[in-house]
C-alpha cells in the first residue's frame, strides 16, 4: 500500500463532496485504521 492510494482516495473525496462525501471520508479513515491495526498486530 503506497501513498498513491491515499491521494486517489482524497481526490475521490473532493470530487464527490456533494455525493456522500462525509460517508466516503469515514470509509477511508476506517480502511486506514484497519491497515494500521494489521501492521501493528503483524
Amino acid at each position: 500500500m503506497g501513498g498513491g492510494n491515499i491521494l486517489a482516495a482524497e481526490k475521490g473525496y473532493r470530487s464527490g463532496c456533494g455525493y456522500g462525501g462525509g460517508f466516503a471520508l469515514l470509509v477511508v479513515l476506517f480502511i486506514l485504521l484497519i491497515i494500521v491495526g494489521a501492521a501493528c498486530f503483524c
